[in-house]
């Protein structure tokens, strides 16, 4: 399953895209762990108290994972992840 990392995210987990062992039928929650296994550097930015930091954003294809069944939302084959932290315009 392969992520997609915007921002400083992507600073810290030294790429934008990060390939991960996951599979259809696994949950977002384990791919998250595996991008997390992978990339330590992430842990503090993504994970507050060893859940989701409310200031990040998971999308799952798209749409926010909050939308579907959070991080147990069930993985399909050509899914694509993305984590996005917290984005503001400019004027």
């Amino acid at each position: 399953m392969e992520w997609k990392l915007f921002a400083d995210l992507a600073e810290l987990a030294g790429d934008r895209t990060v390939t991960v062992a996951a599979d259809p039928g696994d949950t977002v929650e384990d791919a998250l762990d595996a991008l997390l296994a992978e990339r330590p550097d992430l842990r503090n930015r993504v994970l507050e108290d060893g859940d989701l930091a409310d200031h990040i954003n998971l999308l799952r294809n798209g749409r926010n994972v909050l939308h579907q069944d959070g991080l147990a939302t069930e993985l399909e084959d050509g899914d694509e992840l993305a984590l996005f932290p917290p984005v503001s315009g400019g004027s």
